[in-house]
């Protein structure tokens, strides 16, 4: 089967425009693909989180969790933008990223 997540990372050469109804469909195919441990989905879910776009807020907490998923999954630029965010992050709210993504894995969410 091929990938089923749409990414949400514009090339240059295709630049995504959004309207509300296709932001949500973006994300809402990224999440199902990140529950399928798809790490560019991951990624893709972090940098929507971390630029509040696609339909949702900026939330520096949210993006640190989904780059950390990433990274774990094997995503090679997610490490450094888990840094680039923590960067910006208190300690207590990089324990919540940290905590929510435990939970992630292990509500059976991300496959193995």
């Amino acid at each position: 089967m091929g990938q089923a997540w749409i990414k949400l990372v514009a090339d240059e050469a295709a630049p995504i425009t959004e309207s509300h109804d296709v932001a949500d469909m973006l994300v809402a195919t990224c999440l199902a693909a990140a529950a399928n441990g798809d790490s560019n989905a991951l990624f893709d879910l972090g940098v929507a989180y971390s630029t509040g776009s696609h339909g949702v807020d900026c939330d520096l907490i949210e993006a640190h969790k989904w780059f950390n998923l990433a990274a774990v999954g094997g995503h090679d630029e997610a490490a450094q933008c888990r840094a680039d965010v923590a960067d910006e992050m208190t300690a207590r709210e990089i324990a919540e990223a940290q905590r929510r993504a435990r939970e992630w894995l292990r509500s059976g969410r991300a496959a193995a």
